[in-house]
């Protein structure tokens, strides 16, 4: 017997999922059923895809609803795509090749030359890196500014397209007022994007939820899980007007005519994948799909460690400032109870007076790059993942000579608190 159709069996049934719990969704959103179909998202690895008519081959390359070429559609993809848009709550995904292509990509779908973006400092280094200097060559500018909605409403001009926050500052640990931010950008007709990697696609936050336009991830971190693959991703969700978006509304006929409520995402596949080619890897797509079904399983264990590891610290006489939006005293906290479920993420930083000392003293905790992996890292941010940008950029976005990075992973809590304790003595 011939298995059904894939695509055609990747889907829940739309009132069956809307009861599901994230757990539930994780491990069966973009799974086929049927006789002789795989229990699991198969790897597709093939460059194009054949059409049976003439009509069919036009229709596709119109719609791009089905799969025609890797590079703007593969059925693997598609299948973690349908995954991701499942536990953000959202319409449509686009897979990328990394974070950074996703939030380029989230950046060129709401803004062309001349637009302006305002964007909270407390940002991933490489995000500060490409509003500062990889935009203003697109003729795209970018205010930086405290991540408050004072700070983000005056900063606004009559050109402001968007405004960009993460969900959890990095390496601040603080939290963005997303309702706030969300009224802010469509009383001018601007989107909000937040970058949610921190929120673990969906378990900790859904910013769509919150009024936001469009999510991004690095699915490189929590949504891999592992340390072992790149890919990203942009979520929009299902409400989000481009009615005062000339991106949008320029042209007879317009994008937004032709392309209707699927236009931002159209534009987002169109730029990152079809035009720029910054496409994820069916082999990528599968192993972050397989990430994703343990996810829950390994944050909620990770931000209960990482409270436990913050209460620590914070008592610790050789520990000064401690970020962490789960500790009671953080200014932050109030909106961590506010947009966080199940936890107040995974990552912190706190501050020592002698970090290369630190460093060299810890034997179980790696210092690494990198964040969501099921391994402890940390990072000394002020000479690394923001070492080229200017000092005053660094301060604002809450790093010192003294900062250290971590990212909590899945070991024992007696274990990483015996080898903080060791390098701190």
């Amino acid at each position: 017997m011939t298995p059904p159709d894939y695509d055609a069996t990747l889907d829940l049934p739309p009132e069956l999922a809307a009861d599901l719990s994230y757990d539930t969704l994780a491990v069966h959103t973009g799974i086929g059923r049927g006789t002789g179909v795989g229990v699991g998202i198969p790897i597709q690895q093939m460059a194009a895809f054949q059409f049976d008519s003439l009509e069919a081959a036009a229709r596709e390359f119109q719609t791009n609803t089905g799969s025609s070429y890797s590079r703007i559609q593969n059925p693997t993809v598609k299948a973690l795509e349908r995954r991701i848009t499942a536990l953000e709550a959202g319409s449509e995904t686009v897979c990328l090749s990394s974070g950074q292509a996703a939030s380029f990509t989230a950046f060129l779908s709401a803004c062309r030359a001349g637009d302006h973006i305002v964007a909270t400092s407390s940002l991933f280094g490489g995000s500060v890196a490409m509003l500062s200097n990889v935009l203003p060559l697109m003729g795209i500018t970018a205010s930086l500014v405290p991540n408050t909605p004072d700070a983000v409403k005056a900063a606004m001009q009559p050109n402001t397209k968007l405004i960009w926050a993460e969900t959890i500052g990095n390496p601040a640990a603080d939290v963005a007022d997303l309702s706030a931010l969300a009224e802010i950008a469509h009383a001018q007709g601007a989107l909000l994007g937040v970058d949610n990697t921190w929120g673990g696609v969906g378990l900790l936050c859904r910013p769509l939820d919150f009024g936001a336009d469009m999510v991004t991830h690095s699915l490189t971190k929590w949504a891999g899980g592992h340390g072992s693959v790149l890919g990203g991703s942009v979520t929009v969700g299902e409400r989000h007007d481009l009615t005062r978006n000339a991106i949008y509304t320029d042209g007879e006929p317009s994008l937004l005519e032709v392309r209707g409520a699927g236009a931002l995402a159209w534009r987002q596949r169109w730029f990152g994948a079809s035009q720029l080619g910054m496409i994820l890897p069916p082999q990528s797509a599968y192993a972050i799909a397989q990430g994703l079904e343990t996810l829950s399983l390994r944050l909620t264990r990770e931000c209960e460690t990482a409270l436990a590891l913050a209460e620590f610290l914070e008592g610790h006489a050789g520990v000064g400032r401690v970020n962490y939006p789960g500790l009671e005293g953080s200014e932050f906290h109030a909106l961590g109870q506010q947009y966080l479920s199940g936890g107040f993420g995974a990552v912190m930083s706190f501050e020592v007076a002698h970090p290369e000392e630190f460093l060299s003293r810890l034997k179980v905790i790696r210092m690494a790059p990198n964040l969501g992996d099921t391994r402890t890292l940390v990072v000394h941010p002020w000479t690394t993942t923001h070492g080229k940008m200017p000092e005053a950029a660094r301060r604002a976005a809450g790093v010192t000579p003294q900062s250290i990075r971590m990212s909590v992973g899945v070991e024992s809590l007696a274990d990483l608190q015996a080898d903080l304790k060791r390098a701190l003595s």
